[in-house]
This record gives structure tokens, sequence and C-alpha cells, in this order.
């Protein structure tokens, strides 16, 4: 798990912003073509806020713009992460009114959606900041938008988890179901993958919990547990080992997060940031 925030904006975006982009022109912007104005005629605007929130996606949005045409910018007047007020300018744009026009839905809408979940991402964050825990995402994602959404999780302040199947190991209820048992599935796994993959366990007993120690599972989560079992099942795996890591997840809230956090565990995981923030609303404000 990394929690340095990347950007990206490497191999793959603007494939995926060009696919966005043609989904939303189609055969040409009816409206911008019908207009007696020249397509290149050079334009000034501005982003701004709707409502309070922490801004994410800017330089995302930047290269909708300049896919459309090179010349035109939008430049951020915040940093990733910093909070904006209703009424506040968070980027400047210049350019063809034809891209800004053409582009503007494709931009604000990863703007606007990237920006929810780094607000909602934060709140969580800022519950247990004074605490170890570190609150992690998850791969309930929005299919074809998981590294823009992971992107604004770390923006918001969470620690990414798997990006994909292909990262780590992590055994859950239907694997255990499957190979017969905890320890049959540790062990049948674990001739199969590549070094240094680690192997994670989902639990929801302190009898399973025992069991993933026993067969040296590298992390153990703790599945749907309440705070006191929770707080049993640290213990237990803390007098066993103290390399075993510890994650809680499910029924994770603003209201029980700390609860969880204070008994002892290493990484909680919650969907809800991503799954369940509102977007924040956005404006493009041309002229």
């Amino acid at each position: 798990m990394a929690s340095r925030v990347f950007m990206p904006m490497g191999i793959g975006l603007d494939g995926w912003l060009m696919d966005w982009l043609m989904e939303d022109i189609g055969r040409g912007d009816r409206t911008t073509q019908g207009l007696s104005l020249q397509s290149h005629q050079q334009i000034e605007g501005r982003w701004v806020a709707k409502a309070r929130g922490r801004v994410a996606g800017l330089e995302i949005a930047n290269r909708v713009f300049q896919l459309l045409d090179a010349n035109t910018h939008l430049m951020p007047l915040l940093s990733e992460g910093e909070v904006c007020s209703p009424g506040e300018a968070i980027a400047k744009l210049e350019g063809s009114l034809a891209a800004l026009l053409m582009g503007e839905r494709v931009a604000l809408n990863l703007g606007m959606r990237l920006s929810g979940i780094a607000t909602a991402t934060r709140e969580y964050v800022d519950r247990i900041a004074d605490l170890p825990t570190q609150f992690v995402d998850t791969r309930k994602t929005t299919p074809g938008l998981r590294v823009l959404e992971k992107y604004a999780s770390q923006v918001g302040g969470a620690v990414n988890h798997r990006m994909g199947l292909d990262d780590a190991v992590m055994i859950k209820d239907n694997h255990i179901a499957v190979a017969g048992g905890i320890g049959e599935a540790i062990a049948q796994i674990r001739q199969r993958i590549p070094y240094p993959l680690t192997i994670e366990v989902e639990t929801e007993t302190l009898a399973q919990v025992q069991e993933a120690l026993e067969h040296k599972a590298d992390i153990i989560m703790l599945d749907n547990m309440s705070v006191e079992q929770m707080t049993e099942a640290v213990s237990l795996i803390r007098q066993s080992s103290d390399r075993v890591k510890i994650e809680a997840s499910g029924n994770v809230t603003l209201e029980t997060i700390r609860a969880i956090a204070e008994t002892g565990v290493d990484y909680i995981s919650s969907s809800a940031p991503i799954t369940r923030s509102p977007w924040l609303d956005l404006s493009m404000k041309l002229g």
C-alpha cells in the first residue's frame, strides 16, 4: 500500500479522454457549429465552485481541452486537495471558443466527480487524523474510472488498496468455501503466486482469525465485526505476531470510524467515499 499521490497522466489517459469526448460530441457540436462565430475565436473564462469542497482533477480537465486544441488551457488557481468556497474561482481558462464549449461537459464531469470523492474521503481521514490507523479505499469503483477515482481518493488523504486482482492476494469467503477452509486456500495459493505478493485473508470470526495466523497470512481483514470482536481479534493477533497487518472493513461510517480505529487496527477500508459521494458542483463561465 502506497500513500504517494500520483497524477494519472501516463499511458491510457488520452485514449480514455478521447473516447469520452467522442461519446459527447458525436458527429459534431450542433449548437456551437450553428452559431455565427469563428471556431478559432480566442476567449477567456474561469471555473467557479458552487459549493464548499476539495478540488481534484484539474490537470486532467486541462488535458481534455488540450486534446481538442493544444493552445487551449485550464490553469488551476488551487492546488489538488485544496478547499474551495462557493463563488470562488478555482481555475482560469483561455483558448479556442470551440474547444472550450465542446470539452466543457466532459471536463466538468470529471472535475466534479473527482472533487466529490476527494471531499468525501477527507471527511473520513480527518476523523482519525490523530491516530496511526490509515484509511484505505477499495476496488468498488466505476468501471473504466478506477485509476481516476483512486487518484481522487489519494488526493483526499486515503491510501490506495489493490488497484486490481493482480496486485496482491485477498482470500475472501467464496475462495475459502471453494478451497475447503482458510488453511487449504493459503496453502494452494502460496504454491502458485510469484514472490513477493502478500496474502490477505478476510475473516468474520475469532476462529478464522486464529486459522489465518496459524497459516501465516500477511494481512488479516476483520470483516463486519463489532468493535468488541475487533478488539479481541487485534489482541489475539498482536500476541501472536508483530508482523501481521490488520485491516477492518464493513459498516464503516463517519460515526463509527474512530471507534474502529481505536481498536488498534492498521487500516480501515471503505468504498463509501467513492460509491456514495455527491459530485462537487462546479460551473464554467466564459467572457
